[in-house]
């Protein structure tokens, strides 16, 4: 289990406790039962952070901290499948040219405007958390983001015949997803009572109808897809937190 997670680790964030080396397809993809304990893990860290910095700083200067530290924690992982996704599935091509166009390394001028709105949108509603002093919340969106990954492999075909999260979608089954949500749930209400449920269940489904609106546009999913499932999963968590409030 520890190495599972250490794999989760190294895979998910930029985070060099020990180097994992993973013998095998099976034991890369099994690590991804862990990925919403990576999230919490950066969750707390981001909430620590933001508490300190709170505390002689604005809250305009905490969120952009805020922003630009998880960006650093995740090397910018999900943001460039974020990116290459709103690149593909708004290019208004064919299926076969938006898969080309996501696996383009060259940034286009829909990722640019999604990405500018993604910063703007997530940075005003960190300051909001770090106003309201929701330190829960800051733990529980990385969890949910990266719980919203297990539920696009588990639930959706994938979209090419090979790729880097063709491993994942192979072993990921409903029934580790079962599991993943039954954890994820129990940190929510750890966090936030029954709170953090509503929240928990509400992204689940903004995530499962954006991965759907994909499916039907690509024929599946890909491994950017999946990092695009996180960020807008962490942004509707924030979302739903300050229409709440």
């Amino acid at each position: 289990m520890l190495k599972d997670f250490i794999a989760a680790l190294q895979f998910l964030t930029t985070i060099r406790l020990v180097e994992e080396k993973v013998s095998s397809p099976t034991e890369f993809a099994r690590s991804m039962l862990y990925f919403p304990l990576v999230g919490v893990l950066l969750g707390f860290l981001l909430a620590g952070t933001g508490y300190l910095a709170a505390l002689r700083l604005p809250s305009g200067v905490v969120g952009a901290v805020l922003l630009v530290e998880e960006i650093l924690l995740s090397g910018g992982l999900h943001l460039d499948g974020y990116m290459d996704t709103m690149d593909g599935i708004f290019s208004g091509r064919s299926r076969e040219r938006m898969l080309e166009i996501m696996k383009d390394s060259r940034v286009g001028a829909h990722a640019v405007i999604a990405a500018a709105g993604l910063f703007i949108l997530k940075y005003a509603l960190l300051v909001e958390m770090a106003q309201l002093k929701l330190w829960p919340v800051i733990v529980l969106m990385p969890a949910l983001g990266r719980f919203s990954m297990g539920m696009g492999t588990a639930l959706f075909p994938y979209a090419r015949p090979e790729g880097l999260g063709k491993g994942f979608a192979n072993f990921f089954s409903p029934r580790h997803l079962a599991l993943t949500g039954l954890y994820t749930l129990l940190i929510a209400y750890l966090l936030l009572n029954w709170q953090g449920l509503v929240l928990a269940v509400l992204t689940g489904i903004w995530a499962w109808l954006f991965a759907r609106f994909v499916a039907c546009r690509i024929g599946g999913l890909t491994g950017d897809v999946y990092g695009a499932l996180c960020e807008l999963s962490e942004l509707m968590t924030l979302l739903l937190v300050a229409l709440l409030h």
